[in-house]
């Protein structure tokens, strides 16, 4: 693949719930050594409170500020800010069954993209309506896949990273790490 992260400072990873991203973007942390947000950590308030999209979109213009940094996570209506600042975009367009297999196999255990003060239920009505948005993201014209290939379009001049497997993924990082001696 022969693929160099550290020739971009600003980095974003979107796709599917269980696709990866957090995993991939603690391993491209290690690799460039830029500082990484998570989303889910920033955005979750106790109780599983969102904070309104304009704190959100406050929070993420002072961090996308930066020099450099790599930002993991979703939440389409603050996606095109997103995508607009960075300069590497890598998408996780991973198969929706490997992603349902990755969330249900999650279930239960404490996450480091989460906010300490949170727990996920195990098999709580939430997370059979998150399975539900899984299984709906490829086609989901409004909060999925079809976004952020709008979005692609609408930025062809940014570099764009789609990712098809766990296979492809490995290898990256493999490559990668090898490179800077991880």
């Amino acid at each position: 693949m022969n693929f160099d992260f550290s020739k971009y400072n600003k980095i974003i990873l979107v796709g599917s719930g269980g696709s990866g991203k957090s995993w991939l973007s603690k391993r491209i942390a290690e690799i460039v050594g830029y500082p990484l947000y998570h989303l889910d950590v920033e955005h979750w308030k106790p109780g599983w409170v969102m904070p309104p999209k304009e704190e959100r979109a406050a929070w993420q213009r002072e961090i996308m500020s930066g020099e450099k940094w790599i930002i993991d996570g979703n939440y389409h209506s603050t996606l095109e800010l997103r995508f607009a600042a960075a300069d590497l975009i890598v998408f996780l367009d991973i198969n929706r069954v490997i992603c349902l297999i990755s969330a249900i196999k999650r279930q239960g255990k404490k996450r480091s993209d989460l906010p300490d003060y949170l727990e996920e239920k195990l098999f709580s009505k939430d997370f059979f309506e998150f399975l539900k948005w899984i299984w709906g993201y490829p086609k989901n014209s409004e909060k999925g896949q079809k976004t952020i290939m709008d979005l692609h379009e609408k930025y062809p001049e940014k570099e764009f990273l789609r990712i098809k497997s766990r296979k492809s993924v490995n290898k990256l990082i493999k490559e990668n790490s090898h490179e800077y001696n991880i």
